[in-house]
């Protein structure tokens, strides 16, 4: 029989800590789940006596890997390629590929930590995972992507499946990429399967993924709201980004009656006190996710927009705030601007886009805070049903994607109440969103034993 491990959360820290050494956003993804877990496990012991969370912050594999690719002018590069498969006792790994050249293991690895709960919470049978490449698409001609892409995947094609683990898009991976690893996939297996997702309509892909995360992170603002009898319409919103999930989430806050004052890229911010209208949200799709241009050029287009170098949006007062770019994109003193200036809720379209102190304030304060793995699981939740519908081999329309988006969303912010809900009227979205996610995957490794 086995014997109780009981070790208190500092003694718990201290281990990943010693086993992770420099690797500081998977140590931050797992603290931030571990402060939450250990006070719900603290009488469980099932839980010690099977090591689940120790076995949880241990990824099943990291897979690192070579990739060599010529550019345009015919000079041989290499890059590093990862796939981390952090936990499938729920489904098959499920997560995104990111190309940026800040990739490191360490931020793949939380990554896939956050993946395995947010797709937990999505009640799908995902399990959770991450990949990428220090490799930065941006400058490079559409031939030299295919190039890299197709070099990336003669080595992922072992590691994955539609039965194992199906990759998705991520930063700087859009439906080019998709495209591009697909069609390597399928000319070196010759089998046409949905391993991918996020693919193009015309091969297999959902006519609602690219809307999902951004459509999701509004949808589960609006749940929060309406838990205190309030909505999104007539309020200001902060969004960070400018990407598919900041560009679709500005439009689902327009539709809902809300007023955008701001997007961002890395260089710097855009405030448009008179508000991003349908048309301007247009301009930046074509501007930033087609044409790869800059945030800076908006200003010029539209007068009354100011644009901030080298500055992130937090310092305007706002209702609601949206950050949807990057992890750690808004720290504390940002979080304690953000409380000041009377934000009552913020959304997190993007993956631990808060630092841990930032979420500290958020709390301290009360407001509506919807962490990552709840508010933005929208994307991963059309990406499990595009899954559905490959291996049906059907197609759903947009009007029913819909539907189904808007209650899984319902239904993951059900399960954070449930956990979350502190007696007094305040609902600690976080705790309960990091319970409800690990509850489900820690019963289901019970099950299996030691494994």
């Amino acid at each position: 029989m086995a014997v109780s491990d009981h070790v208190d959360f500092a003694a718990f820290m201290e281990g990943v800590r010693t086993r992770n050494p420099g690797q500081t956003e998977f140590i931050q993804a797992v603290q931030e789940v571990a402060e939450d877990i250990y006070e719900f496990i603290d009488d469980k012991e099932q839980y010690h006596t099977a090591q689940i969370l120790r076995r949880m912050a241990e990824p099943d594999r990291v897979v690192s890997f070579r990739v060599c690719w010529e550019d345009d002018t015919h000079r041989i590069r290499v890059q590093r390629g990862w796939r981390v498969q952090s936990n499938n006792a729920i489904g098959p790994y499920k997560g995104g590929i990111r190309f940026h050249p800040n990739v490191t293991e360490s931020i793949l690895k939380f990554l896939a930590f956050e993946q395995t709960f947010k797709n937990s919470l999505t009640g799908l049978p995902m399990g959770g995972a991450k990949g990428g490449a220090d490799f930065d698409p941006k400058g490079k001609s559409d031939a030299e992507v295919m190039r890299f892409c197709q070099s990336y995947m003669t080595e992922l094609y072992r590691h994955i499946g539609p039965d194992t683990d199906v990759p998705a898009g991520d930063i700087g991976v859009g439906s080019r990429e998709i495209g591009y690893m697909f069609g390597q996939y399928k000319r070196i297996t010759n089998r046409w399967e949905g391993v991918l997702t996020g693919k193009g309509r015309e091969y297999g892909g959902s006519e609602l993924r690219p809307e999902a995360t951004g459509y999701g992170a509004v949808y589960f603002l609006q749940d929060m709201l309406n838990h205190k009898n309030n909505s999104i319409e007539g309020k200001t919103v902060v969004i960070s980004g400018s990407g598919n999930v900041a560009t679709h989430a500005a439009e689902q806050i327009l539709k809902q009656g809300g007023k955008v004052l701001t997007l961002s890229d890395s260089g710097g911010f855009v405030h448009d006190p008179e508000g991003f209208t349908q048309e301007k949200i247009d301009w930046v799709k074509d501007h930033k996710i087609k044409r790869r241009g800059r945030m800076s050029e908006y200003a010029n287009e539209f007068k009354g927009a100011t644009y901030h170098e080298g500055l992130r949006p937090w310092g305007v007062p706002c209702d609601l705030a949206m950050p949807c770019a990057t992890q750690n994109e808004l720290n504390e003193v940002e979080a304690k601007t953000l409380v000041s200036n009377g934000v009552i809720a913020v959304s997190e379209g993007a993956n631990m886009p808060t630092t841990l102190e930032g979420v500290h304030v958020f709390h301290d304060a009360r407001i509506m805070y919807g962490p990552g793995k709840a508010a933005n699981a929208g994307g991963v939740a059309v990406s499990g049903l595009e899954m559905s519908q490959n291996a049906e081999r059907v197609s759903w329309n947009h009007e029913r994607l819909g539907t189904m988006l808007t209650e899984l969303m319902k239904g993951i912010h059900s399960q954070c109440v449930e956990y979350g809900d502190q007696g007094d009227g305040y609902v600690d979205y976080a705790k309960g969103a990091n319970i409800a996610g690990f509850k489900k995957v820690a019963d289901a490794m019970l099950a299996y034993g030691v494994v």
